[in-house]
């Protein structure tokens, strides 16, 4: 795999949460540079060496809400 794929949403507590694509991987920090650190963490505790992908890609997922 080169590449794992995050779906970044904004939490209704506050902060982000990050849940990785076709991976059982879920994290969550205050900010996005906080973010972008915890993934990569939870990244490097996910895999193996020899199986970790070369870039980490967060795909920041807005929902907009307004009157018909």
């Amino acid at each position: 795999m080169k590449e794992v794929i995050f779906l970044v949403e904004e939490s209704l507590e506050g902060g982000y949460t990050a849940k990785g694509v076709g991976v059982s991987i879920f994290t969550q920090a205050e900010t996005i540079l906080e973010l972008r650190d915890v993934v990569k963490d939870a990244v490097n505790c996910h895999y193996d060496d020899a199986d970790k992908p070369g870039l980490i890609r967060l795909h920041f997922v807005k929902d907009e809400v307004f009157a018909a």
